[in-house]
């Protein structure tokens, strides 16, 4: 059982009242029927308050967003300038942070802004003009920012940087470090990861004075909390399932995909079946996003169908099920995904749908998963027609901490189509074009785009 399982069993959690939160906060919380809080929020929030930097390591949706916001609105007073900065990796993340700080501080008038590529810009100056105590940002738009001068950091007092391991795999490692440069040096500063390896170790031992370091529902990546499954199955035969695993679902679902070729796919196989499905994916533009995003947060969709740059942009209280179309390229991966079901203590459930020539890439995830897990082969009595050496093997290959079956994924509209040389997946991060926050084709260096 986990830390925070045990708590909530004992009925033993601290409310927010105790945690010495201004009246106002604790209204805006009261007017969201927040009592209680999260393992997370207990032990950061007080810390964060003496004013000692903070190193956390949790998963999603264990309340990390309320324990680093809370604390900001604690300290930031009204109509004295930017002071808050918090860094996300992707727009969907950015904006979610935006709306859970609104929320939080509804009663307070602390007011925020969201800047991001794909934006204009004149939507994010106009914000900006009317004065705002805190900036939720991806690195290469507050970039953009910084150097206009539209944005300035002297007053900055409180940064935080949220999914830093995200980061570190977008390639924000030296943005961030860029705008951590131009920040004043006496400041509170918490970064929060679902990882650690050791770049980011490096940036927090660089930019973090002592920092408190919190490893909190580490076991949580296990997705404790969720009915877990796979099938292995034939690639041509998942659209048949996918409909199968839906139909009976009384909430939302996600379908996540490896590409957006495949998410294009399956979007339109579900319109077609006559499914209320959106799609999110890196090509399509800001406001057909927006549009989708809302759709699915409002209710009037119920299936997602993602690219992996939503498996840490939503927190949608109502999502039943959460199913992998294709096996993710990364272990954790897996459990960001799965983790957009079973929100703040709820049940949920997920399942992978394995193809032949990714069971090499799920055996390395399926070892890392705490849980017992559900075979669904055995269950529904289907037969794996793998041939037998590549079922007694399906060897893999590991480059750089992802894992790369030795064995095509199916080419342009079938997965990853690793085997050769050449890469077909040209989705959100991977590929030769990576996933651009900045709407530009400069980058902030002068030269080039790197993206």
């Amino acid at each position: 059982m986990s830390f925070s399982s045990l708590l909530r069993e004992e009925n033993k959690m601290t409310k927010f009242q105790d945690l010495g939160l201004k009246e106002d906060i604790l209204k805006g919380l009261d007017d969201l029927g927040f009592e209680e809080a999260f393992p997370i929020q207990e032990a950061v929030i007080p810390v964060l308050l003496t004013g000692r930097d903070v190193v956390g390591q949790a998963h999603t949706g264990s309340g990390k967003t309320a324990a680093f916001s809370l604390s900001m609105l604690q300290e930031i007073q009204p109509k004295n300038g930017i002071q808050g900065l918090i860094m996300a990796p992707t727009r969907e993340l950015a904006m979610q942070i935006t709306d859970e700080i609104k929320k939080f501080g509804k009663h307070t008038g602390i007011r925020v802004a969201t800047v991001y590529g794909g934006q204009g810009m004149g939507v994010q100056l106009d914000a900006l003009d009317r004065g705002v105590e805190i900036v939720v940002a991806t690195p290469g738009r507050l970039i953009d920012h910084l150097k206009r001068g539209s944005i300035e950091l002297r007053d900055v007092s409180h940064i935080v940087l949220d999914e830093a391991d995200t980061m570190l795999d977008m390639g924000f490692v030296d943005d961030i470090s860029f705008i951590l440069d131009l920040a004043p040096e006496d400041r509170v500063m918490s970064l929060f990861s679902a990882t650690m390896p050791t770049e980011i170790l490096r940036l927090s031992e660089e930019y973090l004075k002592n920092p408190k370091q919190f490893l909190l529902d580490a076991d949580d990546l296990s997705g404790e909390g969720i009915d877990q499954s796979y099938l292995v199955i034939k690639d041509r035969d998942k659209f048949k399932y996918l409909i199968d695993f839906i139909k009976p679902t009384k909430g939302q679902a996600i379908v996540f995909c490896s590409t957006k070729y495949r998410t294009r796919d399956v979007a339109k196989f579900l319109h077609q079946e006559k499914f209320d499905a959106v799609a999110i994916e890196g090509d399509m533009s800001q406001h057909r996003r927006e549009q989708s995003m809302g759709k699915f947060r409002s209710g009037k969709a119920d299936i997602l169908v993602a690219t992996d740059v939503a498996s840490r942009g939503i927190d949608v209280p109502r999502v039943e099920l959460v199913i992998n179309y294709d096996v993710p390229n990364q272990e954790m991966a897996y459990f960001h995904r799965i983790g957009r079901t079973a929100r703040a203590g709820a049940k949920g459930k997920a399942v992978t749908f394995v193809s032949y020539s990714s069971v090499g890439d799920w055996n390395i995830i399926k070892r890392q998963i705490k849980v017992p897990i559900k075979d669904l082969n055995e269950e529904m009595g289907i037969e794996i027609a793998i041939p037998d050496p590549l079922k007694r093997q399906m060897p893999s290959r590991r480059y750089g901490g992802q894992s790369r079956s030795n064995y095509s994924r199916g080419g342009r509209s079938g997965g990853y189509g690793r085997s050769g040389g050449r890469r077909d997946s040209r989705d959100d991060r991977g590929g030769r074009r990576r996933y651009n926050d900045r709407g530009g084709n400069r980058n902030h260096y002068g030269g080039r785009s790197r993206w």
